[in-house]
Formats: C-alpha cells, structure tokens, sequence
C-alpha cells in the first residue's frame, strides 16, 4: 500500500472518502412462521444453526439462509421444512450482507431456540427474533453489506392500561408461557 504521501488526490479520495450507501431490505415470516435475523462469522454456521435448533425443539419446522463473505460469496442453505428453506435462502440473498443468517421457524416460537442460537460458537449478534415485519437497515459500500440494525413491527401508540395489563397477562398464560 503506497503512503498518503505518495497517493494521488483520486486515490486519496478513494481510500480516504469511499462511498456509502444505505439500503432498506423488507422482510415478513411467511404465514404462521416467525424469524430470528443475525450475523455470524465461519462457513460452517449454516450447519451449526441447523444442529442449534433441531437439537432445542426437535418437532419443530425451519429453514436457514446464510450469506457466505468470502471465496465465491453464496447464500447457503439448511433446514428440514423445503419451504421454509427456500423463502429463508431467498431472503438471505435480499440482504445480502456477509455472514448474516436468517432462521425461519414453525410450530416454535424464538424463545424456544434463541439460547441455543445465541450458544453457536460462531453467532457474535442476534439482530431480532419476531413474527412481526422487519425492515433490515444495511450499509453498502464498494465492498459489500453490512446490517446496522433493524426496524422490527410497528411504532408504540401509547402506554398499556390496567385492560392491556389483563389482556397480556391472559395471553401469555393462555400460551403456556405463564402460570
């Protein structure tokens, strides 16, 4: 790499200003499927996941996407559920920023396997784990993709009252998350 000395003002400018560009991915869990997005770092995460959430609840329908950042830069693919694997690899490719995953899940909810996600060796940041809408915000520059964070469901409307209190309280007893 030559010296800032010797660099001439284009050069200067490309390796001092690149480009950056931000992008909106949006992305929705297909119909009764909730989705968990994050970022890794090894090849053999794609594997891993798959092994991380058939292990922690083993009736459980998924699909993983993972972006490759390095050699030929694919989107790899896993899962027991041959739609949840391919709307998860097509959503991988959407984004496309390196070593990012995307789990798509049936008949389990996130908290179910979100520990032993969060376990992979290889996971460094689980970005959400929601069945709401997400729209992912990714920088782009000359060299790829990356996720800066996320915008998951819709804008708060207010503070719950002693109703809302009851009703969350129902829902989640009604579900089995509570006794």
């Amino acid at each position: 790499m030559k010296s800032l000395e010797r660099l001439n003002k284009s050069e200067e400018e490309d390796l001092l200003w690149p480009t950056l560009e931000l992008r909106v991915v949006k992305i929705q869990a297909p119909k009764d499927a909730q989705l968990i997005l994050g970022t890794s770092h090894f090849i053999k995460t794609v594997e891993d996941l798959y092994e991380a959430v058939a292990g922690a609840v083993p009736n459980s329908k998924f699909g993983i996407g993972f972006c490759e950042s390095s050699g030929p830069c694919l989107v790899r693919g896993e899962g027991n559920d041959a739609e949840l694997k391919e709307y998860a690899e097509k959503t991988a490719l959407a984004i496309a920023a390196g070593h990012s995953f995307i789990i798509l899940l049936r008949d389990a909810y996130p908290i179910n396997v979100l520990n032993a996600v969060k376990m992979v060796p290889e996971v460094c940041t689980i970005h959400c784990a929601t069945a709401n809408p997400v729209e992912v915000i990714l920088a782009e520059t000359e060299q790829g993709r990356g996720i800066l964070g996320v915008v998951d469901g819709l804008r708060s409307k207010g503070i719950e009252t002693e109703k809302d209190v009851e009703e969350r309280k129902s829902f989640l007893r009604k579900i089995g998350y509570k006794l």
